[in-house]
């Protein structure tokens, strides 16, 4: 694994541990009665880490696909990478 895969990993990773702690406070937030306004702006902080790092993967595949063509261990065809982008949308 080459050292920007990992650095690229590495970013993914702390943001969706972000987003995990944020989600655990959404979550405390609604048990314990929080305010609506609080809830929703954590609750949207947790989609756009969550948007964030699915965009961060989408585009180390595109990368990966684009630099290595005859890597096959993850092959993915452009349509099939514009359906994961697309599903994030």
């Amino acid at each position: 694994m080459s050292e920007s895969v990992d650095a690229t990993q590495k970013l993914v990773l702390n943001r969706l541990r972000r987003a995990h702690g944020q989600l655990n406070a959404v979550i405390a937030a609604i048990e314990n009665g929080g305010k609506c306004r609080d809830v929703v702006i954590q609750l949207a902080a947790v989609s756009s880490a969550l948007d964030k790092a699915g965009f961060q993967i989408i585009s180390t595949a595109m990368q990966k696909c684009i630099t290595d063509e005859q890597d096959e261990s993850d092959p993915m065809t452009v349509k099939d990478l514009e359906k994961l982008f697309m599903a994030l949308a």
